[in-house]
């Protein structure tokens, strides 16, 4: 017998009436939100998509902290930078959670890599792994001759073939990322190790898609055998599962080969695998190191793309940087690390391309792990929290023209501050917050300089009409965190004879 409406309504009604009976009397007022209907609350007001510009009109109209609820589960969307730094910072020990993901999490084996990790001993041992190799400034320095090479080829990639941006910037930070964690350098064309990470990132996406599958709405369906009408997605759910375990197994794999061959590279998992472990930490070493590339190959590439993205609309800000560029470095060399420091425009530049092209709109939702009172509203235990990342790298309140690209806003002058640090959220909050922020910080901050330094980006232009592309992004949802630039047409040239001459040069 098919799933019908009449099912799913009645589960509603059950779900509802279940948590109505289990849930506590509120120990204070919760926060302002939009009404809702009975039984189903607010759940058909969540949109499919770009489910921030839901949020943001929320805030505008009830404030920072906005309360929801679908099917009786408790929401708050943060509209409010300072609101979400007050709970999820200074109160992480109880913010610091995840939503259990029936499809994604459970069923497929999501839950098992960062992620979707639930806040405890095995999230604290990931972070820690993580830190090794990149928590702190000297440990990212070790690696700036990786990024260094890595990036000079990608500027290669960009000579010969400038049609194929996005997979350019997709294959040099895939490069950095299984090179850092695996000591594992992709091959130039197809490589079926970066294929198989892609086809487990892009079926991450579809499994997440708000309401995509009714388990995630009804959790005691994934008991349902596979072969009972309108169970499909059990099938499905295991061949993303066998992907899922592929990915995090081959590299792993991989890297043990190599150390028993003794030709083994410097890497995460090679460090790791080295010292003694336990079978429990043998499965953690498995998981975060595939945590590492799975999620760091996603959201590095949104960043690098939106510069092009910007360049091909705004040429004077191009024009800027370049001859900040060529003032500090001079036209014989390429950009390094070590001229960060005397890059002001260009570091502003940076800040702009992290705040104006959101990487993560609404990041990936907490979920509280005990009762708070919050600014007098009582916040209960398994509410779900949503931070509406792009609503506070776009508030008016905070930033003049949000949506414009704008560099000097992050160079104060006389009479007027520089504007908040899109990194005090655009990679997340308190004990959740991106633990490859300092990987990203280095890749992305090189990969612009050295490609504003030899290139000129531009408008395409077709049968003697200039194309100007809109600045419109993929959408990132509840759960799916990242966002890309939509696909766009631009010309990509070298400077002159002398910029194609090194990138060229070894």
């Amino acid at each position: 017998m098919a799933i019908t409406s009449l099912d799913v309504l009645l589960a509603g009604v059950a779900l509802y009436l279940v948590r109505l009976f289990l849930t506590k009397k509120p120990l204070g007022p919760i926060p302002p939100g939009p009404k809702g209907l009975p039984i189903l609350g607010n759940a058909l007001e969540f949109p499919q998509t770009e489910q921030w510009k839901t949020f943001s009109e929320w805030g505008n109209k009830y404030g920072g902290i906005v309360y929801a609820n679908a099917l009786g589960q408790p929401i708050i969307i943060l509209n409010d930078v300072n609101i979400a730094a007050d709970m999820l910072e200074k109160k992480s020990s109880m913010y610091s959670d995840r939503p259990i993901l029936q499809m994604a999490g459970e069923l497929v084996g999501w839950k098992d890599t960062l992620v979707l990790t639930r806040y405890g001993e095995r999230f604290k041992e990931y972070r820690k792994y993580f830190h090794s190799v990149m928590g702190t400034r000297a440990s990212i320095e070790k690696l700036y001759g990786l990024f260094e090479s890595e990036t000079r080829l990608f500027l290669r990639r960009m000579l010969w073939k400038p049609e194929e941006l996005a997979d350019n910037i997709r294959k040099t930070a895939g490069g950095i990322i299984l090179q850092v964690t695996y000591g594992y350098k992709p091959k130039e064309g197809s490589d079926s190790l970066v294929d198989l990470v892609d086809v487990a990132i892009h079926q991450f996406s579809e499994l997440t898609e708000p309401n995509a599958y009714l388990v995630d709405l009804f959790p005691a369906l994934r008991y349902v055998p596979s072969w009972f009408p309108g169970a499909s997605f059990k099938k499905t759910a295991a061949s993303n599962r066998r992907t899922l375990q592929e990915m995090a197994a081959v590299p792993l794999d991989y890297v043990r080969k190599q150390m028993a061959a003794g030709t083994a590279s410097p890497s995460l998992a090679s460090n790791l695998l080295e010292a003694k472990h336990t079978p429990e930490q043998e499965i953690n070493i498995k998981w975060a190191t595939a945590s590492m590339y799975s999620a760091g190959a996603d959201t590095t590439v949104s960043a690098v793309h939106t510069l092009y993205l910007a360049m091909t609309l705004y040429p004077e800000t191009q024009r800027k940087a370049q001859a900040e560029i060529d003032a500090v470095v001079g036209s014989d060399r390429l950009p390094t690390f070590s001229d960060r420091p005397n890059l002001p425009y260009v570091e502003a530049l940076f800040s702009e391309t992290l705040r104006w092209g959101t990487v993560a709109p609404l990041g990936v939702p907490h979920i509280v792990s005990a009762d708070d009172i919050h600014d007098g509203y009582f916040i209960p235990k398994g509410t779900v929290v949503m931070t509406n990342i792009k609503h506070m790298l776009h508030d008016p309140a905070v930033y003049s023209n949000p949506w414009e690209f704008d560099p000097e806003r992050f160079i104060a002058s006389e009479g007027k501050p520089a504007e908040l640090d899109p990194r005090k959220c655009c990679f997340g909050f308190g004990r959740r917050i991106c633990p490859g922020l300092n990987l990203a910080d280095a890749t992305v901050w090189l990969s612009m300089v050295m490609s504003l330094a030899v290139f000129n980006v531009s408008k395409k232009v077709v049968n003697g009409v200039e194309i100007s592309p809109e600045p419109a992004y993929t959408d990132g949802t509840i759960r799916r965190a990242s966002s890309h630039p939509a696909h766009f047409v631009c010309t990509i040239k070298p400077r002159s004879a002398k910029a194609e001459a090194m990138i060229l040069s070894d």
